[in-house]
């Protein structure tokens, strides 16, 4: 620890530390622009400079390493005369448009500029102006207002993981640009606009609709990813008009993915659903809530009668939150049956009985980027996660492995130590190599089930070198996506994970799928913790007479849309409760309006098993209602007991009593650990990953995320092998096929994938006609 004194103030900081770290440990505040906690010294907008003892000029407290007995004087005359020469330079080319200036009202520039500019200019000649940059539909800008602090620079290489802007030119000369024709792709670009200290980068969706001072803020939770970034959600007239992260170290530290901060354009749609309406003879009629509840009601208690409560089911997304999902279970265990489910884009089940809790992180966020070794099974890791995948890169920079069995190839932005790419049919056996080759290094025995499956199986090269990986290191882990869980061997893949766990000493975990995957399994939406019942597939497979949908757009959310949608069709009655009118209104008898996540108070668990409870930030739209509302009045109508609750805290406190969770709530362990097969089979088989903005009802509605790259329309990506058995050609139409399910679409030749599979994404209304996300496909041509 060293001394130093600053503006009469002595504190001690470690070594190593500069003089802005000083000031900031006791409150004393230097003006800056280019600085960043978060991002490395740059030095260049040298506003922060000061005066120390015996120094010859004035110094950057950025940049200023401390020296013990060190004397720093930030407010006297010496130092507050270089800050305002430098404030000075900086005016010189800076437009006066303060007046139409998005940023203005939270402007660094305009904020330091009342204390440390001149209340005229010198500066006589002509100012430079700069061309404005595409940068995409997300961000606006206005280069002219650019002072050059290099932070959009910094944020893309050392964050986002690619360098998508650079500094061109020389003195008055210089420019931040994109590469020449490209435009910002990053799954974290809109973070530049928060770095930004004045308004030369802006939100594009958000331009000129309001001026920050009109706006109220609400503290909220993204209902999106597993993550559950922490939200500052802003509004004008009962209207989100723009979402910001809320600082949360442990979670989402100051940043959002683009996801979480411009999907807040769904909440807006012209598709909300703002009225009850119900199906007479074919055609939607808008009645009241009163009616529509009544009619539910009725509906259900014959199809109870007449069937039987097993010919009842409910589905739900684990994007609601913790209060709606614990009333869906509740209501169904008490019409007498356990079929709920909020696991739809699941396909394996065959784990369930072994499973002691709900699978989780299995570790804090926060110490993602502290791990020495890392097996990531089955991910699209920045689409599905895109601050985990930032977590897991600052990792990898600090000299972490990370080592990967999947089924594509794509960039992660960072590097990989050893990767096994293998069709999804090839993925078991790949782990079966990697548990097999582990056993032999650390000298431990396999299972005996899955030793006597392992036996002969000869080890490749990757695989072994991922093994050799994970025996070395000690801060490990063994981190299974949402491909994983996807995947029609999950319970395979889940006990092999498991099993390399053990035997590396890693620690197993989930990337959680969405913002409440694991509050579903809180909240009792799940059919094997509680009074047993069908499992999402089996509801499908096998189709009830009735079904209440929670959120579920069953063409887009459903594992297998196809099977989905044709089980709802054949049902006597579908009830949807949902924020959007869509496709529901071809096979459901009754829409109910719900609140989105923007308009009830709610609860959301996020994948480390942090429970992170939020209140509306708006009045409900129209006469739409919160779920737990719904259920609560729904449950009352049937007679049954225990619905007498009057807030969403009174739900929670029944969801969650004492509002923490029980020892034994969260467990990745299986009881038994067991094999079905580490045989490859034949055929061809599709790699249906959800895409990045359709992974919910609300960013699907997002504008402006669905103009982006991100959100172009799926092609069928496949290896040239592939293409040349089937013969078909590069870039022509050729039919895919599953079961009796046909789609139409544009070959495209991707060599980073492995033979026998086709790449084609699901959750997209382009695809929603196909079958499962993971299944088996046959190709033809056009």
């Amino acid at each position: 620890m060293l001394e130093i004194e600053i503006d009469g103030n002595k504190v001690s900081i470690p070594a190593g530390g500069t003089i802005m770290d000083a000031a900031a440990q006791i409150g004393v505040y230097i003006p800056h622009f280019c600085y960043h906690k978060k991002l490395s010294i740059a030095a260049n907008c040298r506003m922060c400079l000061v005066q120390v003892e015996k120094a010859a000029k004035p110094m950057p407290a950025c940049a200023t390493p401390i020296t013990d007995g060190m004397k720093v004087f930030t407010k006297s005359d010496y130092a507050v005369k270089a800050q305002k020469g430098v404030m000075e330079f900086l005016l010189i080319n800076h437009p006066l448009d303060c007046p139409i200036c998005d940023q203005g009202g939270e402007c660094s520039l305009q904020d330091l500029a009342v204390g440390y500019g001149g209340s005229a200019s010198r500066y006589q000649e002509v100012k430079r102006v700069v061309t404005e940059k595409d940068l995409g539909p997300l961000v606006a800008t206005d280069m002219t207002r650019c002072i050059h602090c290099t932070r959009c620079v910094r944020f893309g290489q050392e964050v986002a993981g690619i360098m998508e802007m650079g500094q061109v030119g020389r003195g008055e000369h210089s420019e931040i640009m994109p590469f020449i024709n490209k435009t910002i792709d990053s799954e974290l670009s809109g973070n530049i606009i928060d770095l930004c200290p004045v308004g030369a980068l802006t939100s594009k969706p958000f331009r000129y609709t309001a001026r920050s001072w009109e706006l109220s803020r609400r503290k909220s939770v993204s209902p999106h990813d597993g993550l559950g970034s922490n939200l500052a959600v802003q509004v004008k007239n009962n209207r989100v008009m723009r979402v910001l992260p809320l600082e949360n170290e442990a979670v989402n530290e100051c940043w959002l993915s683009d996801r979480d901060r411009f999907s807040y354009e769904g909440l807006n749609s012209a598709e909300r659903l703002t009225r009850p309406m119900v199906k007479q003879d074919g055609k939607w009629m808008e009645v009241d809530w009163e009616a529509a509840l009544a009619y539910v009601a009725n509906g259900l208690k014959q199809i109870r009668e007449l069937h039987g409560a097993d010919s009842i089911g409910a589905l739900a997304t684990p994007h609601q939150t913790v209060e709606e999902l614990y009333l869906l279970q509740k209501l169904m265990r008490g019409l007498g049956t356990g079929n709920v489910d909020a696991r739809v884009c699941q396909s394996d089940f065959s784990a369930d009985s072994a499973l002691t809790g709900a699978p989780w992180l299995g570790m804090p966020v926060a110490e993602l980027d502290k791990l020495d070794r890392v097996l990531l099974i089955g991910s699209t890791l920045r689409q599905d996660q895109p601050l985990l995948a930032h977590r897991l890169r600052q990792a990898v920079k600090h000299g972490a492995h990370l080592n990967l069995v999947n089924p594509v190839d794509d960039d992660l932005l960072m590097k990989v130590a050893n990767k096994s790419i293998v069709p999804p049919q090839g993925m078991v056996n790949s782990l079966a190599q990697v548990a097999a080759s582990l056993a032999t290094l650390t000298g431990k025995a396999l299972p005996a089930g899955i030793a006597a499956l392992t036996a002969k199986l000869s080890i490749d090269p990757a695989n072994e070198a991922i093994a050799r990986s994970l025996s070395s290191g000690e801060r490990k882990a063994v981190l299974l996506g949402n491909m994983a869980q996807h995947h029609q061997q999950y319970a395979d893949l889940h006990a092999l994970a498991q099993v390399i766990a053990e035997l590396s000493g890693a620690t197993l975990g989930f990337l959680g799928e969405a913002a409440n995957s694991v509050g579903a399994y809180v909240a009792g939406a799940v059919p094997h913790l509680a009074k047993s019942g069908l499992n999402a597939a089996a509801m499908l497979a096998a189709p009830r007479k009735a079904y209440l949908l929670l959120g579920v757009e069953a063409e887009l959310d459903c594992h297998n849309p196809a099977q989905a949608v044709s089980a709802l069709q054949s049902a006597d009655m579908v009830v949807a409760m949902s924020a959007y009118k869509h496709a529901a209104m071809d096979y459901a008898e009754v829409l109910l309006p719900i609140a989105p996540f923007t308009e009830t108070a709610g609860t959301f668990i996020n994948t480390e098993g942090r429970i992170q409870s939020f209140n509306g930030a708006v009045k409900p739209l129209g006469e739409t209602r919160p779920a737990w509302k719904v259920l609560r009045v729904l449950g009352t109508m049937l007679g049954l007991p225990g619905f007498a609750y009057d807030t969403a805290e009174d739900v929670r406190k029944a969801a969650l009593p004492n509002d923490a969770l029980p020892d034994s709530a969260l467990n990745n362990q299986l009881s038994a650990t067991k094999l079905a097969s580490v045989d490859v089979t034949p055929g061809i088989m599709r790699i249906g990953e959800v895409p990045m903005y359709q992974a919910d009802a609300i960013v699907r509605r997002a504008e402006s995320l669905q103009k982006t790259h991100n959100a172009e329309t799926p092609v069928a990506q496949l290896h040239s092998s592939t293409l040349v058995a089937h013969g078909l050609s590069a870039d022509a139409m050729a039919v895919v096929r599953q079961g009796d399910s046909r789609l139409v679409v544009r070959m495209q030749i991707d060599d980073a994938l492995p033979p026998s599979c086709v790449r084609l994404a699901a959750s997209h209304p382009h695809t929603s006609g196909l079958g499962a996300m993971m299944g088996e496909i046959s190709l033809e041509r056009a």
